[in-house]
C-alpha cells in the first residue's frame, strides 16, 4: 500500500525516479489510481504552490517539483481517462501574441494539471484566434501569460473578445498587476502559480 506522505514528500522535494518507483508500484499493485492523486500528488502540488507564496521556495524548486509530480502523472493519466475521472474543469493558457517567454506559463499549466484540471497549452505567441479554438474544445477559463509591458497590451484585446460569452479570463506575468487586470476588465489576476490555481478552483469549483 502506497505510503501517501512518503509520495507527498518525493513530489516536494522533486525527486523524480522515487515518484516513478511509487506510482508504478502502486498501478502493479492494482491500488486505487485516484487515490494516488488525490491523497499524494494534489496534496504535495498545493502545499509546495503555499510554500512558494509565502517565498519559503522558489522557482527552482518549484520547478523540480512539478517535474516530479508530471512524471507520476504521465504514469496514471491514461488510466484515469479510462476510468473515466471527470477534470473539475478545463483551462486554456498560453504567451499572448508577440511574446515568446513560457517559463511562467509552463509553471501555471503544471500546477494546473496537478490540480486536477485539464490543460488546453497553447504554447506561446497566442493571438485571440488560439483562444478561442480552446474555448471550442471545452474551455471555461483562459490564461494568459505575459513577460514584457509591450505584449501584455493585448490581453486587453482578448478581455473584451470573451465578456459576455460566459468564459473566464484571468491574466498574470511579471510586468502584469492587479490593477492592470482591473483596468482591462479581467476576471482575475494570477501573481504565481498558485494563485492562478486558487482563481481556477474559485471558477470551477465553487459550490
Amino acid at each position: 500500500m502506497t505510503d501517501f506522505t512518503a509520495l507527498k514528500t518525493a513530489v516536494m522535494k522533486g525527486r523524480r525516479q522515487d515518484v516513478v518507483t511509487m506510482v508504478q508500484a502502486a498501478i502493479d499493485s492494482h491500488e486505487d489510481i485516484s487515490a494516488i492523486l488525490d491523497q499524494g500528488m494534489i496534496p504535495a502540488m498545493r502545499e509546495i504552490g503555499e510554500q512558494f507564496s509565502r517565498n519559503e521556495v522558489y522557482v527552482p524548486e518549484l520547478l523540480i517539483a512539478a517535474r516530479a509530480m508530471q512524471s507520476g502523472l504521465a504514469l496514471i493519466e491514461p488510466m484515469l481517462v479510462a476510468a473515466g475521472r471527470k477534470a473539475p474543469g478545463t483551462v486554456a493558457i498560453g504567451t499572448v501574441k508577440g511574446d515568446l517567454h513560457d517559463i511562467g506559463k509552463n509553471l501555471v499549466a503544471i500546477m494546473l494539471k496537478g490540480a486536477g484540471y485539464k490543460v488546453i497549452d497553447l504554447g506561446v505567441n497566442c493571438d485571440i484566434s488560439k483562444f478561442e479554438q480552446a474555448v471550442a474544445q471545452g474551455a471555461q477559463v483562459i490564461a494568459c501569460s505575459s513577460l514584457l509591458t509591450t505584449t501584455m497590451t493585448y490581453m486587453k484585446d482578448i478581455v473584451a473578445h470573451f465578456q459576455g460569452k460566459g468564459v473566464k479570463v484571468i491574466v498574470g506575468g511579471a510586468p502584469v498587476t492587479q490593477a492592470f487586470a482591473d483596468e482591462i476588465g479581467a476576471d482575475g489576476y494570477g501573481e504565481d502559480a498558485n494563485g492562478a490555481v486558487k482563481l481556477a478552483d474559485s471558477f470551477l469549483k465553487a459550490g
